[in-house]
């Protein structure tokens, strides 16, 4: 009865709405951005680690970095949904993959995720804002540059990121484009030997760093908008073609292709991750 009742619930785990990128993603973009930040800026991040106290989720802790990066999803459900309700949008940018490059008139308010790393980085980088306001600021940073990374947080085909394209991953049926791009590929992609956020790091030559890490936020904005029309390709044939009318399948071929096409996305997360916090912290 026990082992019955295990498989019922880890059957139960399987279908519920997955977080951004999973934990799995943004805890490894996280860990790559600690071991590439200077001394001083690891030594800050921990100093506001330390006072995660203040954010009152104990439900949600912020102790380290890699919880910090999953801390923005944890709090949009209870007990401190309705505390956090305005945050809400500042996860994605649903920039059409089929119109030319437009971010301005996709982020109404500042209200997207590309303008919030911007806004995060100014309250993480201010001395003179409360000690609180900057530890939030840290992990919806360490958050939220995860979210960019992932293609269908950035563009989209007006449906709601991918969420309601069905499609089936391999063997596995009945999940979205954008369920296999924020966990089952992902989870894939970061456990491909090497694997892990120390094999992901190794696989980059140190010369090269700093230049994947170079450019600004809607740099990166137009270059993941841009991945996004490789992750309804790779389904589809034609990022702005008819929708098909039964469900896609992702080919186990197609996904040995996309591999390095998200390990990639997870590398330039983690670096640029640390950019900013070297810069708001160094």
């Amino acid at each position: 009865m026990l082992r019955w009742l295990l498989a019922l619930a880890a059957l139960a785990g399987l279908s519920s709405p997955a977080s951004a990128w999973w934990e799995y993603g943004h805890e490894t973009i996280a860990t790559i951005a600690m071991a590439s930040v200077k001394p001083d800026t690891k030594r800050a991040i921990a100093r506001l680690l330390a006072r995660s106290d203040l954010l009152d989720t104990p439900v949600c802790p912020a102790r380290t970095i890699e919880q910090a990066s999953v801390w923005a999803d944890c709090i949009k459900t209870k007990p401190y949904r309705d505390r956090y309700s305005h945050a809400y949008n500042w996860h994605y940018q649903n920039v059409d993959i089929c119109k030319p490059f437009d971010i301005k008139s996709n982020c109404p308010d500042g209200n997207c995720v590309s303008r919030q790393i911007e806004r995060m980085a100014r309250l993480l980088k201010d001395r003179s804002e409360p000690m609180r306001v900057r530890v939030e600021a840290l992990a919806f940073l360490a958050h939220f540059v995860g979210d960019l990374h992932q293609p269908l947080h950035a563009g989209d085909r007006h449906d709601r990121g991918g969420n309601d394209m069905k499609a089936d991953y391999g063997f596995r049926p009945n999940s979205n484009i954008h369920s296999i791009w924020d966990g089952l590929l992902a989870d894939r992609a970061i456990s491909t030997p090497p694997d892990g956020p120390a094999g992901l790091l190794s696989g980059i030559p140190a010369a090269d760093r700093a230049g994947m890490a170079d450019g600004s936020v809607e740099d990166w904005s137009r270059e993941n908008w841009q991945a996004a029309h490789t992750a309804y390709e790779a389904l589809t044939g034609d990022a702005c073609g008819p929708r098909p009318a039964t469900r896609p399948v992702l080919t186990n071929e197609k996904i040995v292709e996309l591999v390095p096409v998200l390990r990639l996305q997870v590398q330039r997360g983690g670096l640029r991750l640390a950019r900013l916090l070297d810069e708001a912290l160094g």
